[in-house]
């Protein structure tokens, strides 16, 4: 009996990562941990990264416990040498490197500029300058980095009215220079590495339902306020963004390098 062409089909998007190692750091909550449990469903072996140890962890047996292969490092992706090593641990542990997303990020309210920056920018660049090189030598690979409606836009974000007018704290604008350095590192590296086999392309969320923007969506005002600024008029969802780096890392992507996708309800259409 010929099986229908849409069955067919149909398992094999569900099987889009078998036989991949995937590293995705910021895998303990939010559209990290949606991502490495999605990947994982794809059939990835996924090294879970994280600052937050104990939730890097919680995400691989999430994964184990429905049958998948993971593992997990404790992850400060500012430092260079630990992405080097956690880049390593992966190929020891899951026995290959074809999927490397640079998820990792942090907030810019409060934080200041060299916080912001080391986190969302140098993190990212850690991961792509060693994990383009270290997939290249293998034969190829995807790197998928986080950016931001802010990286393509100025951020437009809730200010309490009593607030309004306040001076503008230290650091303010980290954040946006931070996801715009980010597709600029994307766009660089796609075309340093397009001919060495290693597609690198970023995602680029509008206002995700996660513990980063929970300050926000904790005000009703300011929940109110961000959700509007979407023409779909919700929030996204982590799993929305998880959805979009499975595709970026599979090979239905085999023709995307050096591409910004907005996955953002229509932010960034105004």
């Amino acid at each position: 009996m010929i099986r229908p062409l849409w069955e067919i089909t149909l398992e094999a998007a569900l099987a889009r990562l078998t036989d991949k190692v995937a590293l995705v750091t910021g895998a303990a909550s939010g559209i990290g941990r949606a991502s490495a449990l999605r990947m994982a469903g794809e059939g990835a072996a996924v090294m879970c990264a994280d600052i937050d140890a104990a939730g890097a962890q919680q995400t691989a047996a999430q994964i184990a416990e429905h049958g998948g292969r993971s593992a997990a490092v404790e992850l400060d992706v500012t430092s260079e040498d630990a992405v080097k090593d956690a880049l390593d641990q992966t190929v020891r542990e899951l026995g290959g490197l074809n999927v490397v997303f640079n998820n990792a990020g942090i907030g810019g309210r409060m934080l200041g500029w060299d916080a912001v920056i080391g986190v969302n920018l140098t993190g990212v660049y850690y991961g792509t300058f060693h994990g383009c090189a270290m997939m290249a030598a293998r034969g190829g690979g995807a790197v998928i980095n986080t950016a931001s409606v802010a990286g393509l836009v100025g951020l437009v974000g809730y200010i309490p009215p009593e607030l309004e007018g306040q001076p503008v704290l230290p650091g303010a604008g980290a954040y946006v220079a931070a996801k715009h350095g980010v597709i600029g590192l994307t766009r660089q590296f796609a075309v340093t590495y397009g001919k060495r086999g290693v597609r690198v392309n970023a995602i680029a969320p509008g206002y995700i339902v996660t513990p980063m923007t929970a300050m926000m969506r904790e005000v009703p005002e300011g929940e109110q306020f961000i959700t509007e600024l979407h023409p779909l008029g919700r929030l996204g969802q982590p799993e929305e963004i998880a959805a979009a780096a499975a595709f970026l890392a599979s090979d239905d992507a085999s023709f995307i390098t050096g591409v910004v996708l907005p996955v953002d309800g229509g932010y960034t259409a105004r």
